[in-house]
């Protein structure tokens, strides 16, 4: 349940839900409006908790959480969440552009693609150092140092470095190097890593699953949010169908479904949710014009060579104009990109 605190209510009125929630045996989360402040009640129903609760200074009522995602819902937070690292703004009528290679290959490589993605107006650098792969015997990543070229290319061009976490043993490396932590679609229900993220203080990009229901997405960013963690975006990355013209398929419906019962930013990834470069463009047009908060698309200098998914990887150039043309849509909705 929410507690909802009457307008101006006092921080010893505050204090005192909160003292009252945890003695009930749930667990009390605050969320600051710009005009009242709401205090979430997290936990399994309590016989006569909300009626105790009503009777506290400074409460103006208590309202149920009907939502299974208790902190992702927007009964919870009205407001849309903004995730800020670096240069890097998603959501709040921003969109953020993140974008790069599939994996790190080489120093050149990095710091090349970094320059193209930072002179197109992007403010984040993909990247994966760590890659999971299908087949055991595919390029798996440069791993710690392809992290440390990451960090080297951050340095030559400010972009925030975007990067994937495999496993919880994981994470205190890849904070050393990374601004945004990435949990990979495969890894959507891998509940020790989820909690491990959580207790980052890093933002957190959160992949939708192939196979997973938008309230199974929700629960999985609620592992997130419940441990601690409120920096976490949300990333449509395509589902898997029976269709076979593409890799995936990308539901962009699950957007503005998305905005309706989350406050979470929605990132779209056009690149794996195609795995053609001819559509790449043609879906972050889309993903924006549905109301997207971020893209996070790959580039190549050369995607005929690259080690993995060179395929479905854009051109510099082909960035460069993937950018001008989202522009003009992101305009056209009053927002900037």
């Amino acid at each position: 349940m929410i507690v909802v605190m009457k307008e101006g209510a006092a921080k010893w009125q505050i204090d005192g839900v909160i003292e009252h929630i945890e003695q009930l045996g749930l667990r009390s989360h605050v969320i600051e409006g710009t005009e009242l402040t709401v205090v979430a009640a997290l936990g399994e129903k309590r016989d006569g908790a909300k009626q105790a609760l009503e009777t506290l200074e400074g409460v103006d009522k208590v309202v149920p959480i009907l939502a299974p995602y208790k902190m992702a819902s927007t009964e919870v937070k009205k407001e849309p969440t903004v995730v800020e690292t670096r240069g890097l703004r998603v959501g709040g009528g921003q969109i953020g552009v993140i974008a790069g290679p599939c994996s790190v290959e080489s120093r050149q490589q990095i710091l090349e693609v970094a320059h193209v993605v930072k002179e197109a107006g992007a403010a984040g650098l993909r990247g994966g150092a760590f890659k999971p792969r299908t087949s055991p015997y595919s390029f798996q990543g440069m791993k710690e140092k392809g992290l440390e070229l990451l960090a080297e290319a951050r340095d030559a061009t400010g972009l925030a470095v975007v990067t994937e976490i495999m496993a919880k043993e994981q994470v205190e490396l890849v904070s050393k190097y990374a601004d945004v932590l990435q949990v990979g679609a495969r890894n959507m229900q891998n509940y020790p890593l989820l909690e491990a993220v959580g207790e980052s203080t890093l933002p957190v990009l959160l992949k939708r699953g192939p196979s997973a229901t938008m309230e199974e997405f929700l629960l999985a960013a609620e592992y997130i949010l419940k441990t601690g963690n409120s920096r976490v975006m949300l990333c449509e990355r395509g589902i898997r169908t029976f269709e076979d013209h593409t890799r995936f398929t990308l539901p962009l419906a699950s957007v503005p479904y998305l905005h309706q019962h989350t406050h979470l930013p929605i990132v779209v990834d056009p690149s794996h949710g195609t795995g053609k470069v001819s559509l790449v463009t043609a879906m972050a047009r889309a993903a924006v014009a549905a109301g997207a908060d971020g893209l996070i698309v790959e580039i190549h200098p050369n995607p005929d060579k690259a080690l993995s998914d060179g395929y479905q990887s854009l051109t510099p150039e082909g960035f460069r104009s993937m950018m001008a043309e989202c522009r003009k849509i992101a305009r056209a909705l009053e927002m900037q990109m």
